[in-house]
C-alpha cells in the first residue's frame, strides 16, 4: 500500500490519457484522488508535457517534491504513432476543425509517401498550429485563432530523429515518429502533406513513449483512483 508520504515526498506516474480528456483533466483526476482517498490536503500535481484532447497516450504527472523535475522530463525524445489523412487539410491540422479544403491524390503512391518522409529527418524548421496554447501577445494562439484574428506564428526548429510509415491505405497514411520537445504532429501533418503536392491534417494520435518511459506500463486516471483506494 502506498502511503500519503510516498506521494508528498514525491512520485512519478505514468497515466494513459483517454480521449477527449485535457491533460489538465487528467491531473485535477490524479489531484483529487489522492485528496479524497488518502487525504492529502494540499499536495502539488503537475504533468511533464501536454497532450491535445483529441490525442491519447503516456502523459507523465509528478508529484510532491517530484514537481521539481517536470523540466527535465519535458525535455526528453518522445515517441508518437497515429494516421495522417492525406488529400484534405482543416485549420486547426486535426479533427478540431472542419475539412476547409480537398486536394487531388491520384499523383501519389507508395513509394512517393515513403520517399517523402526523407524530407523531414533531422533538424526542421516547423511553425505551430494556429490552434495552440502557445501565448502570443498575452493570449494562447487558439484564443486569436477562435475570435478569427489573423497571427503571425514564427517558425522554430524542432528535430524529428526516426519517422517512418507504418501502413498507407489512402486516404489514411499510419506512421511512427521519434522527436524533439517542441514537435506539432498536427504540423507535421499538414506540412507532409503539403510537401506530397496535396494537403493532409492529423486524425488519430497517441504518445507511446516518453525518454524511457512507455505508455505500456501506464494506467488510465480510474485505474490510478482505484489502485490507491485498494
Amino acid at each position: 500500500m502506498t502511503s500519503p508520504e510516498d506521494f508528498t515526498n514525491g512520485k512519478v506516474l505514468l497515466i494513459d490519457k483517454p480521449l477527449t480528456w485535457s491533460s489538465f483533466q487528467a491531473v485535477n483526476k490524479v489531484k483529487w484522488a489522492l485528496k479524497k482517498q488518502l487525504g492529502l490536503k494540499k499536495i502539488k500535481v503537475g504533468h511533464a508535457g501536454t497532450l491535445d484532447p483529441l490525442a491519447t497516450g503516456l502523459l507523465i504527472i509528478c508529484t510532491g517534491k517530484f514537481t521539481k523535475r517536470i523540466p527535465e522530463l519535458q525535455g526528453m525524445v518522445k515517441e508518437y504513432t497515429g494516421t495522417f489523412h492525406i488529400g484534405a487539410t482543416t485549420p486547426s491540422y486535426d479533427l478540431e476543425t472542419e475539412i476547409n479544403q480537398t486536394f487531388p491524390t491520384e499523383h501519389i503512391d507508395d513509394a512517393l509517401i515513403n520517399k517523402t518522409t526523407e524530407q523531414f529527418l533531422g533538424e526542421i524548421n516547423q511553425k505551430p498550429p494556429i490552434f495552440s496554447a502557445i501565448k502570443k501577445d498575452g493570449k494562447r494562439l487558439y484564443e486569436h485563432a477562435r475570435k478569427g484574428e489573423e497571427v503571425e506564428i514564427k517558425s522554430r526548429k524542432v528535430t524529428l530523429h526516426e519517422f517512418e510509415i507504418t501502413r498507407i491505405n489512402l486516404p489514411e497514411v499510419d506512421f511512427r515518429v521519434v522527436c524533439s520537445k517542441g514537435t506539432y504532429i498536427r504540423s507535421l501533418a499538414n506540412d507532409f502533406g503539403e510537401a506530397l503536392q496535396s494537403g493532409g491534417h492529423l486524425t488519430v494520435l497517441r504518445r507511446t513513449k516518453i525518454g524511457d518511459f512507455s505508455v505500456e506500463d501506464a494506467i488510465t486516471p480510474e485505474m490510478f483512483e482505484n489502485e490507491i483506494s485498494s
